[in-house]
């Protein structure tokens, strides 16, 4: 199983011109990816830098023809005054045909992998007068992989609040918690039609995105402090280069937004019993498509 986890940015490169179908080009470069998860995918937002399309989500299915796209919407805000109209049938909105696209900021998971039970889960908002902020989701699915079953989650932490992005630390932890308690006492499901589906859930996870957290701080130590009843969770990346010191994942080749200097912000975690999985994870630091590194993984 080949996954690459990218803060795409809208797809707004690091010279500022917004070209969604580029920025899959460069993923396939870098693997015959069987899931892509994506931070900062827009819907309704063309009004951002570099101006992307009406509705991202419907554009990585026209791009993507044989995966399947789920997305997660963490701001969700009021259609602007001038913005653009959804046509009928368009998805992720509630909008009637012909309103204006709600503002909606978000992830995509894309994976040509049979897909069984989608969560999406709400992350912690707590107040924070100091800094501006938005509701940030994780949206977890799980996959039928070659080596076995196992919940994939793509999130995006707060940037500029350290309360709310250890908040959410913590809310990923409890969320692992969660889903090894499903895995240990499931509940049958009611009936083969209806959504009350059997609650078992794999224990092995990944958990991917843009963690806004450096390398070595509260909220990286923490995701990987030992979690009880559960895995712990693995940097993926240093338990296959023991030793080492990540590269850089963001302000790489963007120094404009990124004035302070490049930081190792992007990583996937993967619970403890995947450990034998692992086979290569990899930060690209080729590719100029965004102002983030994407970041390979192959598992077997």
């Amino acid at each position: 199983m080949r996954l690459i986890s990218w803060n795409v940015q809208w797809g707004r490169s690091a010279d500022g011109v917004v070209d969604l179908a580029y920025t899959l080009d460069e993923a396939r470069r870098l693997a015959d990816f069987d899931v892509l998860c994506m931070q900062e995918v827009t819907r309704g937002l063309s009004a951002l830098a570099g101006h992307p399309g009406d509705d991202q989500f419907a554009e990585l299915a026209r791009l993507l023809p044989g995966y399947t796209v789920l997305d997660a919407i963490g701001a969700d805000l009021p259609a602007a005054a001038s913005g653009p109209s959804i046509a009928s049938g368009a998805s992720g909105t509630m909008s009637q045909p012909g309103a204006p696209l709600r503002r909606q900021f978000g992830n995509a998971l894309v994976t040509r992998l049979p897909v069984q039970r989608v969560i999406r889960h709400t992350l912690p908002w707590p107040a924070d007068p100091a800094a501006p902020s938005m509701q940030r989701v994780a949206l977890e699915a799980v996959l039928e992989a070659p080596g076995g079953a196992l919940r994939v989650l793509v999130t995006h932490l707060e940037f500029y609040s350290l309360t709310q992005r250890l908040a959410q630390v913590d809310a990923l932890r409890r969320l692992q918690r969660e889903a090894v308690d499903h895995a240990e006492h499931p509940a049958p499901a009611e009936d083969a039609i209806g959504p009350f589906n059997a609650t078992g859930r794999p224990v092995s996870a990944l958990v991917c995105g843009d963690f806004n957290s450096a390398y070595g701080s509260d909220a990286y130590q923490r995701m990987l402090a030992p979690l009880a009843g559960s895995p712990a969770f693995i940097d993926c990346w240093t338990t296959l280069h023991p030793g080492a010191t990540p590269p850089p994942t963001a302000g790489v080749y963007d120094t404009v937004q990124w004035k302070n200097g490049s930081l190792t912000c992007d990583f996937i975690f993967a619970t403890e019993d995947l450990r034998d999985r692992l086979r290569r994870c990899e930060i690209d630091g080729v590719t100029r498509a965004s102002d983030h590194q994407p970041v390979v993984l192959e598992l077997d």
